[in-house]
């Protein structure tokens, strides 16, 4: 079990979770476009697969992994009280990430009010269970760790401090690419579209934050 007055643990029981809503079939049209094109432009990036899962992040943390159970538990009570799937949001505008020599590619989400409180809820309800950081061991990974960025690390371990609330940023991610082609894309016209979440599920996370390995889901996908 994790210790609140000792929160950095050994590599070995800590893992790195993303909560995310999954999105309907409008934003997964529009993301896999996105996606593609961001490949034909720079081959070395990765497509949106079974392990690269298209989502918008509502948290990303360390965890104990003797405490994954609580904190699936933890996340079944909030979601039993909110109903996201009958959510309209809206899809504003590409964005990037900078994580050197590229950046990780996104569309933007408007931050409803409904969004910001589910993240708060997630925020407060997993607390308990919150290990300070990781390693790249705590990741899922194909190369044994190589893949996973030192910047990912410190996103992860920040993320509740800096990009919750006032700071959240809901975003779909899209892809990689160069500097140059992103700030390219950035200048193009972006028409505004509405879509749903479609279900919520915990993963470990991997390369570039990406929901990598399915652990559990928390709302069933709507149909």
């Amino acid at each position: 079990m994790s210790n609140p007055d000792n929160p950095i643990a050994p590599q070995s029981s800590v893992t790195a979770i993303g909560i995310v809503l999954g999105p309907d079939e409008t934003m997964m049209d529009h993301a896999r476009a996105v996606n593609a094109r961001l490949l034909g432009a720079y081959p070395e990036g990765f497509a949106l697969d079974k392990a690269h899962h298209p989502h918008i992040t509502m948290l990303q943390q360390f965890v104990g992994t003797a405490d994954l159970d609580k904190v699936y538990t933890a996340a079944d009570t909030v979601f039993a009280s909110e109903h996201p799937t009958g959510w309209q949001l809206r899809a504003l505008r590409h964005y990037y990430l900078p994580a050197p020599p590229v950046g990780v590619a996104g569309i933007v989400v408007e931050p409803t009010e409904d969004l910001l409180r589910l993240q708060q809820r997630l925020i407060d309800a997993t607390a308990p269970y919150t290990i300070t950081t990781g390693t790249a061991a705590a990741f899922a990974s194909a190369q044994e760790g190589r893949d996973i960025q030192e910047g990912l690390i410190e996103y992860v371990s920040n993320f509740a401090r800096d990009s919750a609330g006032h700071k959240f940023n809901p975003h779909v991610t899209t892809g990689v690419g160069t500097f140059a082609y992103l700030d390219e894309m950035l200048t193009e016209p972006f028409e505004a579209y509405t879509f749903s979440p479609t279900g919520a599920t915990i993963y470990q996370l991997g390369t570039f934050g990406t929901a990598q390995k399915e652990l559990k889901v928390v709302l069933p996908l709507s149909r």
